[in-house]
């Protein structure tokens, strides 16, 4: 059952009882949890993203493995070692095999240089508010009563709830610094407010050694407090998301020149391009021009669009970046605000916060290629 003192993880079962139940087996993985093998634990941790749910993951891991083991004790590990990977992360134990020299591109008339970007974004996930929090014990308890005084006796005592969430949805911050390839990336996460974010931000670009790299760019969708945090970093210009930009001009067209209209798309085409290709100046002009012979309702909508892009003017150095070759899109940062949430975000699902930012961070670590690293750290600790 043991090998070097290590319990051997392929022979042990686990058994899931009723809730609140403590089964020897169980009661030996806690007396010996510093003995639970890397290769089991990266194993738990690999099937809990990946699955819808955790009880899911336990079957498959007895499918797999032929390792039973309970629900709450699989959440428990792999919420626990996605908080061990966010520690690792803010400590900097995770050294990277890239730095910001190593991000290679070239420019259109066939340069070499190096050029990195950053962006964030913030993304809502569900969480367990205090209500449900007491509801949920207050079921726990009536189904308590109704057992047997001998199966009350074998169940485990009730700790203290957990304080709930003020909000069915919280926000957490997602990062990611990247390469022109999109072969090297850093991606983070922090549910702390903008000063959290702020701090990620600057840990990060000191990981990776941004100021290495010979062109910095950086790339937000339109939000102002996003820009002004990649603003402290070695920026060379924080560029607003075109696709974000295109959005909004396509909605005001639809608002203004109606639904679908050849009119509408010409126009749109028209400004988009001048943008691109020409510059802010001829832009604006151009929705100054357009603005001018609408009435009522549809000049307050060519105002909110006028509004809108004169604020984030400085963002749209859309011209530049043709010339240099630099990317104008936010691609990654969607991808990465997508496939970090996947696990988190469903039908019925509900989080405290911590948990959900640890579980997130073990999808990150993963998206970052630092996941054999992560547990070729732990083997050789645990050896």
């Amino acid at each position: 059952m043991s090998v070097n003192g290590r319990i051997e993880w392929r022979r042990v079962r686990y058994y899931a009882d009723d809730e609140g139940s403590d089964s020897p087996i169980d009661r030996l993985v806690d007396e010996m949890e510093s003995a639970i093998t890397v290769g089991m634990r990266e194993l738990c941790c690999r099937l809990g993203i990946a699955g819808r749910s955790f009880a899911r993951s336990a079957e498959n891991l007895y499918e797999a493995a032929q390792i039973r083991i309970s629900e709450e004790k699989l959440r428990n590990l792999v919420e626990s070692e996605g908080k061990a990977v966010l520690t690792a992360s803010a400590q900097e134990q995770l050294e990277l095999d890239w730095s910001g020299s190593d991000c290679k591109a070239s420019t259109p008339t066939g340069q070499e240089t190096s050029r990195m970007y950053a962006s964030a974004d913030g993304v809502l996930v569900p969480t367990t508010t205090e209500a449900e929090k007491q509801k949920r014990r207050a079921t726990v308890l009536a189904k308590r009563q109704k057992m047997s005084r001998e199966e009350r006796r074998r169940l485990t005592s009730l700790g203290p709830v957990k304080k709930g969430s003020d909000q069915r949805y919280k926000q957490i911050y997602v990062t990611i610094l990247y390469d022109q390839a999109k072969e090297h990336r850093l991606v983070g996460l922090t549910r702390k407010n903008h000063r959290g974010l702020g701090k990620l931000l600057g840990r990060e670009a000191s990981r990776v050694r941004m100021r290495a790299a010979t062109e910095r760019v950086g790339l937000v969708d339109g939000a102002v407090c996003l820009r002004n945090h990649l603003e402290v970093l070695p920026l060379e210009v924080v560029l607003l998301d075109f696709f974000h930009l295109s959005e909004h001009v396509n909605d005001a067209s639809r608002k203004t020149l109606g639904e679908k209209t050849e009119a509408g798309k010409r126009w749109v085409h028209d400004v988009l391009h001048s943008l691109r290709h020409e510059g802010y100046e001829p832009f604006f002009a151009k929705l100054v021009d357009w603005r001018s012979g609408l009435r009522g309702g549809k000049r307050k909508e060519a105002d909110r669009l006028l509004s809108y892009v004169a604020e984030r003017q400085a963002m749209m150095g859309y011209a530049e970046c043709e010339k240099r070759g630099w990317d104008v899109g936010t691609g990654p940062m969607e991808s990465m605000c997508g496939v970090t949430t996947d696990r988190i975000k469903g039908r019925g699902r509900r989080w405290d916060l911590d948990n959900a930012e640890a579980v997130m961070a073990l999808e990150a670590m993963y998206q970052s290629h630092l996941w054999d690293r992560y547990w070729a750290k732990a083997l050789c600790h645990q050896n």
